[in-house]
């Protein structure tokens, strides 16, 4: 899930520019009334947040919740411009590879502190990737890390760990270390914005279990409290020295297991950002928000994903998986159920990311009933002819599920149902578990805007956004080849023949792509600015002053 950063972009129209407008509709505000009065520089940001899975180690998010809030205490080493995806040197002084991409040189700004006053150095990455690559620690996103050489000997697919270090990291002195890659990778400066590859001050590993309930980072703001489903607190960080200054006093993250709830909340004025208008409001919010209202696309795609390790989807003929594809009607159920804030999706790639092709999919993401059939039929039909999808109850999924298992059920008669989980903490440990009896949603948003996040980073068998318990020999093969290509123009145009295979192959269902259909508060002053993955730029934003 989530977002990647370093290095300059070649040319910044490599990537499809999302556009950075919001529309509103009604007039309740002019955008005069929101930028009436003044900014509180100090004013506190309040917004919407489910429980984090797990503790704020940055390494050990996945999903969006948790990652929402490491990227507020830590800063890495580059990040992306907001609207043209153009990569900007954040903690990194400069990011530089060797003629073939193999060896990579960084080089940080000289001065940043961690929040406990220490400096930030080399060393604090390298040890930082080092204890996160480790299979001891059990960190959901260890895989991120395996491009780097050595890794098989901190993570080795069996046993214990060979090394603790991997030797593909070298110190060359205060402000300077080496990468060196197990085989080149024309991008790999784009996935080094990604929250795993944020430092880790010497005393996180003292104890890390009590530093994921009390992070301390080196990022704009710095972590103050966490009451656990219920809010976390972060406060501007004074001593920053990085581009990206907080423009306001903190952020208090408030937790709510309702989308309708936060809504209520957000329209009295008592929550200044949320994170989507439930389904209830979404032919209304325009009109109760006025300006103050969200409209914008960006880089993220929902996904049907079958839970290949149970005994209904292992060894299932992907005729099956093509012909459930088939059965839904994604037309209609985007244009009623969900009202026009989705576009059906016809690629496993997100829109505005480098190698979205647009109709990759041709018709397995089209609406046909009659092919449906016969599809399932030739797969030998769908394992007790009924399927359900696992989602999580605290944002407004169900709507959009009942009318998919409606769909699949008219067009094919196959019995669909909801699985619903109370929160997205469980909806996740239960993937991450083997526990999905059927299917899930699946939804990805971009770490970084080149299509190989699309696919090697969820559909690649170690990959750490794989738990489906999809394999294949080929793709990963194949995956391999084009991070290995000399230029990043072959290496997308390799990952786009990756992506007709996984067309064949079906380790998911594409349903639709995001749209940031959200709102802000009376509170806020100006325009919230939204990044390519749908978050607010936190520390833009500003805040009313109250006197």
């Amino acid at each position: 899930m989530r977002g990647a950063k370093s290095a300059k972009w070649v040319a910044g129209a490599i990537v499809i520019a999302l556009a950075a407008t919001a529309c509103g509709g009604g007039d309740s505000d002019s955008g005069d009334d929101m930028k009436a009065g003044k900014a509180d520089p100090n004013g506190i940001l309040t917004a919407q947040l489910s429980e984090p899975q797990n503790p704020l180690q940055p390494a050990n998010a996945k999903e969006s919740q948790g990652s929402r809030v490491l990227k507020t205490i830590f800063s890495g080493l580059v990040d992306y411009e907001p609207g043209t995806g153009e990569l900007k040197n954040v903690n990194a002084e400069s990011v530089t590879p060797n003629d073939d991409s193999s060896v990579w040189t960084v080089k940080l700004k000289p001065g940043w502190k961690f929040h406990d006053g220490t400096p930030v150095t080399a060393e604090s990455y390298v040890n930082a990737w080092n204890w996160s690559a480790n299979v001891k620690n059990n960190q959901t996103n260890s895989s991120w890390f395996q491009d780097i050489k050595g890794y098989a000997d901190v993570h080795p697919e069996k046993g214990d760990p060979k090394a603790d270090a991997m030797s593909g990291l070298k110190v060359v002195d205060e402000n300077t270390f080496t990468i060196t890659l197990t085989s080149s990778v024309s991008y790999f400066a784009y996935k080094l914005g990604y929250d795993v590859w944020a430092p880790l001050p010497e005393s996180f590993f003292k104890d890390p279990k009590a530093a994921g309930e009390k992070p301390i980072g080196n990022g704009p703001y710095k972590f103050v409290s966490w009451d656990h489903k219920k809010l976390i607190k972060v406060r501007k960080f004074e001593d920053y020295t990085g581009p990206n200054k907080a423009k306001n006093g903190g952020i208090d993250f408030k937790n709510y297991t309702t989308a309708d709830a936060a809504y209520s909340d957000l329209r009295s004025d008592n929550l200044d950002w949320i994170e989507q208008v439930p389904t209830t409001a979404l032919t209304s919010y325009k009109d109760d928000l006025g300006d103050r209202a969200i409209d914008q696309e960006y880089s993220a795609v929902q996904s049907l994903v079958p839970a290949f390790y149970t005994d209904q989807f292992k060894d299932i003929d992907p005729k099956i998986v093509q012909g459930l594809s088939m059965a839904i009607d994604r037309d209609t159920i985007t244009k009623t159920v969900l009202h026009g804030t989705r576009s059906p999706a016809d690629s496993y790639v997100a829109r505005g990311v480098l190698g979205y092709k647009a109709g990759a999919l041709g018709d397995i993401t089209k609406f046909d009933p009659a092919a449906a059939k016969k599809l399932i039929e030739e797969g030998g039909g769908v394992p007790g002819n009924k399927i359900s999808i696992q989602f999580n109850a605290d944002q407004d999924h169900k709507p959009w599920v009942d009318a998919v298992c409606n769909s699949i059920r008219k067009s094919v008669g196959v019995e669909c149902t909801g699985d619903s989980k109370p929160d997205f903490q469980a909806d996740l440990n239960a993937r991450d578990n083997k526990q999905v009896k059927s299917m899930y949603r699946g939804g990805w948003v971009l770490d970084y805007p080149v299509n190989s996040n699309f696919m090697r980073d969820l559909y690649g068998t170690t990959a750490a956004g794989n738990t489906s318990g999809y394999s294949n020999k080929e793709f990963d093969a194949l995956a391999t080849k084009a991070d290995q290509a000399p230029t990043l123009d072959e290496t997308v145009k390799l990952y786009q023949e990756a992506e007709q295979l996984l067309k064949a192959d079906m380790p998911a269902i594409p349903l639709w792509f995001y749209k940031n259909n959200s709102g802000q508060s009376r509170n806020v002053f100006g325009k919230i600015v939204y990044g390519q993955d749908g978050d607010p730029i936190f520390t833009e934003v500003q805040v009313k002053s109250k006197k």
